[in-house]
């Protein structure tokens, strides 16, 4: 029996119930259809790098991320809403004053940057913080206001050794803009 995942009219994903991991088939994959696919919490699925040969091709974990580049998931917000309606974590990394003007339902702030006079300094204590409240293999989605942020913070965490962190292309803006729930 074989499932095929289908973004767009072309084949993404087959999964067989064989022994044989499902692969993204390579011939279809591309960075549109790869940052829109949902995390998952399956050590089973499979990317394929080698676009030429998929039967001899490198594979590495997805999980919300590609391990093998250190380089965090985006995904747009609207995928993000259903992540976080599939359970992830909404981790929001703007400062105190920007997360009480309002942030996602179920958001939990732990700013990755604080402000200082006109400018703005690291939060030495975010990784600290971070792993005081979520465990290294918790789903997490991480936004910020329009997104430099949470892409650093995301690379941060990855770096640390969280394993399922996905990035919001866009952040706060962006999903008071598609008019995703707010508190």
């Amino acid at each position: 029996m074989e499932a095929t995942l289908f973004l767009s009219s072309a084949p993404l994903l087959r999964a067989s119930s064989s022994s044989i991991p499902p692969v993204l088939c390579p011939q279809n994959l591309n960075h549109r259809n790869l940052l829109s696919l949902p995390s998952s919490n399956s050590h089973s699925r499979r990317l394929c790098l080698n676009r030429k040969n998929t039967s001899s091709c490198s594979r590495a974990s997805l999980r919300g991320n590609l391990e093998v580049t250190g380089v965090p998931t985006s995904v747009p917000v609207r995928v993000a809403h259903e992540l976080l309606l599939a359970g992830h974590h909404y981790l929001d990394v703007r400062t105190p004053e920007e997360f009480s003007a309002g942030h996602a339902d179920g958001a939990i702030n732990i700013p990755y940057m604080y402000r200082v006079g006109s400018g703005m300094t690291k939060n030495l204590k975010f990784v600290e913080e971070v792993s005081s409240h979520f465990k290294k293999h918790d789903e997490i989605i991480v936004g910020c206001k329009s997104g430099k942020r949470s892409m650093m913070a995301a690379t941060d965490l990855l770096a640390a050794g969280f394993t399922a962190i996905t990035d919001i292309a866009g952040g706060y803006d962006a999903w008071t803009y598609n008019g995703l729930p707010t508190e």
